[in-house]
């Protein structure tokens, strides 16, 4: 049996599946949200290797490099607010950062 295009499409869709439920389910922890901002992320990079390998073209992998990038930056400066934040507050709660907004 080939693993095909499908079965990377598939894989993906769960991915993504699993990603959007982990925003909307979970609202009450940053760092959860910020897990299912990367799985989401992981799986438009999966569709971006699958669809640049099946139509025998490079452009695709590149890109995934620039998306990895961006993934890593992201993590690491969310990360960062959410010490400073949990150093200055005490908890990270998310309730509580939505009071800042007033």
């Amino acid at each position: 049996m080939e693993i095909g295009l499908n079965h990377f499409l598939v894989v993906a869709a769960i991915l993504f599946t699993i990603g959007v439920c982990g925003i909307f389910i979970n609202r009450k922890s940053i760092i959860n949200i910020l897990l299912s901002i990367e799985i989401l992320l992981l799986a438009i990079n999966i569709n971006l290797v699958a669809f640049s390998a099946f139509m025998n073209n490079i452009i695709g992998q590149i890109f995934v490099m620039f998306v990895l990038t961006v993934a890593a930056a992201e993590s690491g400066i969310g990360l960062a607010i959410l010490v400073v934040y949990h150093r200055n507050h005490g908890n990270i709660d998310i309730e509580q950062v939505n009071l800042m907004k007033e």
